[in-house]
């Protein structure tokens, strides 16, 4: 058979040359391809004329060719060292020694990208031991010359210099350890050793310029670290030390396109992201630099330039807890930075922590060299603590130290106010003034000042002073508009903060006052139309919101609040201060679940804030999820380390938790933390008459009365103890000591309880029924009057008084239960119903419970009785009274097996209570047959 023609001969015949093509071109790209080795000779020539990115990516495609070669990975450890990205050339590195390749290049490479990170130790620990190699013993001298051990470091150096004695990067170090011992010529003269070798050596320009810069010459240093980029265009050190200039320099411009093209190939570059942060933080933009560390301690926790870089981003930005543990962190490593200790003491103070502060600041305090900066860091500590006459002897050191400082003077002026003497803290304010005509932070104190003392004419002259030095500035005009405002003269206040706004229209300070004048005049629809003009010419003023909120507030309009509140969030959802407002608002308005879904979000970006874990906490609360509650105050007490309010949020869900043994340890961890804070004193007190242990909740009375003498809570704890120890006669004196300095209706209510126990019955109602003629409106004495009724029968009289109390409270659940009581004793049909009502205002209540259950009992209703005794009994399991109603109720039910279990648990145990003769009665009656 004839073979078939194709249907299209053109087109067969071009697609076989295609194909034919594709076979002869697959083989020719295979031979033109350059191999790993050639590609890797390429990278090293690349290098050298200082394209790194280039040579980057080569030897990538080189590692793609041959994934296994070790070479190839040395190289890139070398070329990421080029670029500044130490985090990938440590990676790199690490690969290459596990690998195989050459120890002594590879650990080099190692101890470089270690250094480049500030891991100094680590780099001396993890190279210990490797081979005699120059580029590794130069790595180790530097970091050994980072950590102060100048000797180990010049012996790595000569060690080097010994067999190279022209080695350009040990001569460099020996360059930077001549600088650190004080010998400036001779570390110029080895780094012109080096340039007159090769004019174009990176590491001794570089070295160069820092020299020049540190003769504060930055002109010179941004010319050499130019002739660095000439020779090196993508060298990254260089356009980062660029940077750091510019930033000292403030050219904040300059700085940042330096940065741009430094991070171009690799922006995760340690150097580049701790730089960035740096002139983000020096252009005040304090939330960005944050967001900078962030990536940067992820990615290196222990980079400590970084660390002290964080704390004072959030020393900036009021988030003070945060601070203290990064300046903490930094000084564990540099104990001698005087730097990170005056931060961290401004970090305690603005926490609240005045005496840790001073703790913080004393060994400097002793120091030979006196710094006025740390004396009035310390001042700024005593002020904090009301300590204002040690403040002033240090306000005035410091001021003898520095003349010249207005802020120093201001501080003494305000410690002397303090101290109450009002003339001479004037006098300083006036001396802070002459120092400094301009400063607004010693006017506005001399202002301020003069106001407190009620000298408002002084405070107008303070204030014109200011205007007259400074009449571009709102600030002044805003405070001359107070001093009016409180002179009574409110037209000419409203002109002096109309001027303050035609000078700034975003100064809300202003139009707060002219808010305010309007509220004084009763005018609050003007005051909020004020703020709204604010808000509409500024619409991003969290401060106008904050305030819209405030007035809504006053007109008692929780929709409005919360209106403004979620309008301020919204400005910035990551945003702390507006977040934690709305959160509150929400747990205010009994919005627990907005509030818990809002500090969620809030906590991806603010994970340890104080105030976030605490409002989560009380939203779980809100919640009942009293699991999740305790986690959150647990990570607040770690995030809060010293604060004795948070660990006792700790204790006191463990007691709610009933778990009495942790709760005790955190209780002591408090007293520990704070030994006089009181509520940790009684509820160890409590926990310890609940064991058994009196005399030593007896003790903690005796400390609280030793601690604050003149005050009730260690006197009427004394009183408690003494009740529960069924000493009523002994517990009089020390409530009517607690009675005697501070009359409340607690401790009348406690003394009449005492009295009675003590069989002094007639001398109780006597007292009570005086203090009741005293304090007719004493709602809670009234319906302990009424407890005191139905405890000795008198059901009718108890009723009456009881009702008299709902008709002020008619959502009592307490008086409505106790009513209910009553209502049974006397057998009024009302008896259900007002028991009913309880239970929807208590309904977790136990003794509620209780109540309700028995009257269904003698009603008929045992099934529902046995449902609600049953809830009741599993609240309050060790109430013997609310057990023997469930046995009735099971009784009445049919159930008897289950009433007798009920009886026999009862029986077995202590009888000692009121219905123990009843519990024996239906025992008996039971085991008959009935």
């Amino acid at each position: 058979m004839p073979t078939r023609p194709p249907a299209h001969p053109r087109r067969a015949s071009r697609l076989a040359t295609v194909l034919l093509a594709a076979v002869l071109v697959a083989p020719l790209a295979a031979c033109n391809r350059p191999t790993a080795a050639q590609q890797r000779a390429h990278a090293v020539q690349l290098r050298s004329q200082g394209d790194f990115r280039g040579a980057l990516i080569v030897l990538k495609n080189a590692l793609d060719a041959e994934p296994a070669s070790t070479e190839t990975r040395y190289l890139l450890a070398r070329t990421y060292l080029d670029l500044g990205d130490s985090t990938t050339a440590e990676k790199e590195a690490r690969q290459a020694l596990d690998r195989g390749y050459a120890r002594g290049p590879a650990l080099a490479a190692l101890a470089a990208a270690l250094v480049m990170e500030g891991q100094h130790r680590k780099a001396l620990d993890e190279t210990r031991g490797g081979p005699d190699d120059p580029a590794l013993s130069v790595a180790r001298g530097d970091a050994s010359l980072a950590l102060g051990k100048n000797d180990e470091a010049r012996a790595a150096y000569e060690h080097v210099l010994a067999q190279h004695p022209d080695d350009p990067a040990a001569l460099v170090g020996m360059g930077r350890l001549a600088i650190v011992e004080g010998r400036g010529d001779a570390a110029h003269g080895y780094a012109d050793r080096v340039l007159a070798r090769d004019a174009r050596n990176v590491d001794a320009l570089m070295f160069k310029a820092d020299l020049v810069r540190a003769g504060d010459h930055p002109e010179q240093a941004l010319a050499l670290y130019d002739r660095v980029l000439a020779v090196s265009p993508q060298h990254r050190t260089a356009h980062v030390e660029k940077a750091y200039l510019a930033i000292g320099l403030r050219r904040p411009q300059l700085a940042q396109a330096e940065l741009d093209l430094a991070a171009k190939g690799a922006p995760a570059s340690l150097l580049v992201g701790y730089t960035q942060a740096l002139l983000d933080y020096s252009t005040d933009k304090p939330d960005a630099a944050r967001d900078v560390l962030y990536k940067v301690l992820k990615a290196v926790p222990d980079h400590m330039p970084s660390v002290l870089l964080a704390g004072a981003v959030d020393l900036r930005l009021g988030s003070y807890y945060q601070s203290e543990q990064y300046f903490r962190r930094y000084l564990e490593r540099n104990p001698a930075n005087v730097y990170a200790r005056k931060m961290l003491a401004q970090a305690l103070i603005g926490s609240g922590h005045a005496d840790d502060a001073r703790a913080v600041l004393e060994p400097m305090l002793d120091a030979r060299q006196l710094d006025a900066q740390v004396l009035g860091l310390a001042a700024d500590a005593d002020m904090q603590s009301h300590r204002f006459s040690q403040a002033a002897d240090l306000f005035a050191r410091a001021s003898a130290l520095d003349s010249t400082s207005a802020s120093l003077r201001t501080g003494l002026g305000l410690s002397r106010l303090g101290e109450g003497a009002t003339d001479d803290a004037v006098r300083q304010l006036q001396a802070a003034t002459t120092l400094d005509k301009n400063s607004l932070e010693a006017g506005e104190a001399l202002v301020q000042a003069n106001l407190k003392l009620s000298r408002r004419d002084a405070a107008l002259d303070a204030a014109l002073a200011l205007e007259r030095t400074q009449p571009g500035k709102p600030l002044v005009h805003a405070l001359k508009g107070q001093v009016l405002a409180a002179q009574g003269k409110p037209d000419a206040a409203r002109a002096s903060f109309a001027h303050a706004l035609a000078l700034d229209p975003s100064y809300y300070r202003a139009a707060a006052g002219l808010s305010q004048l309007a509220l004084d005049a009763q005018q609050p629809g003007e005051a909020r139309q004020i703020l709204l003009a604010f808000l509409a010419r500024n619409k991003a003023s969290v401060d106008a919101m904050a305030g819209l909120a405030a007035l809504a507030g006053r007109a008692h309009d929780q929709a409005q609040v919360t209106h403004w509140l979620e309008q301020a969030a919204a400005v910035d959802p990551r945003a702390i201060g507006p977040g934690v407002e709305l959160c509150a608002q929400y747990l205010r308005t009994q919005q627990a679940d907005k509030a818990l879904d809002l500090a969620r979000r809030l906590q991806v970006s603010h994970p340890e804030d104080p105030d976030l874990l605490d409002l989560q906490g009380k939203a779980q609360l809100a919640r009942g999820d009293l699991p999740a509650a305790l986690e959150s105050y647990k990570q607040l007490a770690q995030a809060l380390p010293r604060s004795a309010p948070a660990l006792m949020q700790v204790a006191a869900l463990r007691l709610l938790s009933n778990n009495p043994t942790q709760a005790e340890d955190d209780l002591k961890s408090v007293l520990a933390i704070q030994p006089d804070f009181p509520s940790a004193q009684l509820e160890l007190a409590a926990l310890y008459v609940r064991k058994g242990s009196p005399d030593l909740a007896l003790m903690l009375a005796d400390r609280m009365q030793r601690q604050h003498p003149q005050g009730a809570a260690g006197f009427q704890l004394q009183g408690d103890i003494l009740m529960a120890k069924h000493q009523p006669a002994a517990a009089l004196p020390a409530y009517e000591h607690a009675y005697g300095l501070h009359t409340t209706n607690e401790l009348a209510i406690k003394i009449d309880s005492a009295l009675r126990e003590a069989g002094r019955v007639a001398e109780a109602e006597s007292r009570l029924g005086k203090w009741l003629a005293a304090h007719p409106d004493d709602l809670r004495a009234q319906a302990y009057r009424a407890q005191t009724w139905i405890g000795a029968g008198d059901f009718k009289r108890a009723a009456a008084q009881l009702e008299a109390v709902l008709r002020r409270q008619p959502d009592n659940a307490v008086a409505l239960n106790n009513l209910a009581v009553c209502y049974q004793a006397l057998g009024d049909a009302r008896a259900q119903a007002t028991a009913e009502a309880a239970l929807r205002g208590a309904p977790k209540r136990p003794d509620v419970m209780d109540t309700l259950g028995w009257i269904l009992v003698g009603t008929g209703d045992a099934a529902r009785a046995v449902t609600v005794l049953r809830a009741a009994h599993a609240l309050a399991p060790k109430a013997r009274d609310i057990r023997y109603h469930l046995a009735a109720a099971l009784a009445a039910s049919g159930d008897k097996d289950g009433a007798r279990k009920e009886l026999d648990s009862l029986l077995a145990g202590d009888m000692r209570f009121a219905q123990a003769d009843d519990v024996r009665k239906l025992s008996a009656r039971l085991k008959a047959g009935g």
